[in-house]
């Protein structure tokens, strides 16, 4: 295979699956030049890359989403033609896309089994449940298989699109950031999935950002940037540093800023939640923001972060306690008035809640500040257009060009126009939820850096992140949530990831102190300060 031979070395392999001198273009971004990759039978073969870098769109070529301008698709040593979808998976290829493709009004059975609802999984079964049962059993995600899909969680619709993929009884199974919305546990149930199908003879594409998850459960690693193969490496032989290098073309010399200086404790607070309770898992959340101040939400998928946050906003009715933002009351409000006032949210799901795939990157950034830039009705274009460019620039977004749809772009470059779209509206608070969700970690370090310019600007930040280490090192001070109950209060630069973890696994809700109110927890900060 072209291109290839550098892949493995000390014996002739035999390729499960190759791509050979694959390109493809969209308008005038080459998302993929030239790229040949071999998947050996029974391994897990990662993509790592920037955003951007053509992982996913290599993925989606060899899953017959994409065809390939040039080049070509070998299985099982035969080129393939009139590869789509249906063909691949007819063939035992399926795709984990990063962006789920459920039917959210079928159940979850309803779903896994989609167009396979006949077959048979190694014994026969007689109804849905019960091969949903058996394939549970065997993966180790337990859903109730009634649930209607969009009553998930995403963490639980990411399952869903795992469970999915395997009951085709795939013989190579792309998965495009399988991990991206999973606790720690769930990503090493995952992982040891991964290494079960590929001991049953499967061949695993992992395209991830998470590069230790992909040390611990790639047999080779291949690094791609701006849409070329870099290299091929067996994991046994790399480590995180000289794949971030490799990634970027560059060294990263830290991965997160400086902690930017804090407001006061004396400063009075811009968004103050008292007691908060939802009809959506909040029962009992308190905090406070101050301007210019970086407030972490820490817990575990599921304790109701995302939950309040969409209250506060005003997607979901507050049945319980209060919320004052900028001295007002603002418990029972809409979203539109929350963006008029001064208080955004830029929301875990992208493409539900976030952005209009089939727009230009330039309507999607002024989406929602249009009342500033409209006359008589009537939005002007050209102050629009500079807006967006502006901040296209500021965000590094890749491609620069506002005229191709956002669904053109990569993952990455979705999530800094949905944060430019957040920015465009001048807020004077700012809600991140997993703001750096699929984000590889070039781009996370300029996520860091805006989240801090943000609060040096006088802008408050409420940050939620599962992955807690970007709490830690960007908040001034953080709370603890735990089944929909403010904990307490910590301040991350006296306090390490492990005390918070086990706090967070091991305590008991009925044990747990009495939440906390905002003035009680900056009365703590004072003393610690």
């Amino acid at each position: 295979m072209s291109g290839t031979a550098d892949l493995v070395t000390a014996q002739t392999v035999t390729y499960q699956l190759e791509v050979s001198d694959v390109a493809k273009r969209f308008g005038q971004t080459q998302a993929l030049d030239t790229v040949s990759v071999g998947i050996v039978r029974g391994e897990v073969h990662a993509l790592v890359g920037e955003n951007g870098a053509g992982k996913s769109t290599l993925g989606k070529v060899i899953a017959g989403m994409y065809q390939p301008d040039s080049g070509a698709v070998i299985l099982d040593g035969t080129p393939v033609e009139r590869w789509n979808p249906t063909v691949a998976q007819q063939r035992g290829v399926a795709m984990i896309a990063q962006e789920l493709a459920l039917v959210p009004d079928l159940t979850v059975a309803q779903n896994v089994f989609l167009g396979v609802e006949s077959q048979r999984l190694g014994v026969l079964q007689r109804n849905l449940h019960t091969r949903f049962a058996a394939l549970t059993d065997e993966v180790g995600f337990h859903l109730d298989p009634n649930a209607k899909v969009r009553s998930l969680r995403i963490a639980d619709q990411q399952k869903v699109e795992i469970l999915r993929a395997i009951a085709r009884d795939a013989k190579v199974i792309v998965m495009d950031e399988p991990t991206s919305s999973l606790t720690a546990q769930e990503m090493t149930q995952l992982e040891a999935l991964m290494r079960l199908l590929a001991n049953q003879g499967r061949s695993i594409i992992y395209v991830s950002h998470f590069l230790d998850s992909v040390l611990n459960v790639a047999d080779r690693i291949t690094v791609m940037r701006d849409g070329r193969r870099i290299t091929t490496v067996a994991a046994s032989s790399t480590s995180k540093q000289q794949l971030v290098t490799q990634m970027l073309g560059r060294e990263l010399e830290r991965a997160f800023p400086d902690r930017a200086p804090g407001p006061s404790a004396e400063t009075s607070a811009v968004l103050e939640v008292e007691h908060l309770g939802t009809d959506t898992g909040v029962a009992d959340i308190s905090f406070a923001v101050r301007p210019g101040e970086i407030v972490g939400l820490l817990g575990l998928v599921g304790s109701g972060r995302t939950e309040c946050a969409r209250a506060v906003f005003g997607v979901d009715p507050v049945r319980a306690g209060s919320v004052t933002f900028a001295g007002q009351p603002w418990t029972g409000t809409s979203p539109r008035a929350s963006i008029a006032a001064g208080l955004t949210l830029v929301s875990e799901d992208r493409h539900k809640d976030g952005l209009v795939l089939q727009r230009s990157v330039q309507e999607n950034l002024a989406l929602a500040s249009l009342s500033r830039r409209q006359r008589g009705g009537v939005v002007q274009r050209r102050t629009e257009r500079q807006l967006a460019m502006d901040l296209a620039k500021s965000l590094e977004l890749r491609p620069l060009n506002l005229d191709l749809p956002v669904s053109w772009f990569s993952g990455g470059n979705q999530q800094k126009a949905l944060l430019g779209k957040s920015l465009a509206t001048n807020p004077k608070v700012v809600i991140l939820d997993e703001p750096t969700r699929g984000v590889d970690v070039g781009a996370k370090r300029k996520i860091y850096d805006l989240i801090v310019e943000l609060a040096a600007s006088g802008v408050g930040v409420l940050l939620i992140s599962s992955e807690h280490e970007e709490i830690m090192e960007l908040a001034h001070r953080g709370y603890l949530i735990s089944e929909g109950r403010t904990l307490r209060e910590i301040v991350p630069s006296t306090t390490t990831i492990d005390e918070v973890l086990y706090e967070l696994f091991h305590v008991d809700a009925a044990d747990a102190p009495t939440a906390l109110t905002p003035n009680e927890s900056t009365d703590s900060v004072k003393e610690s300060e």
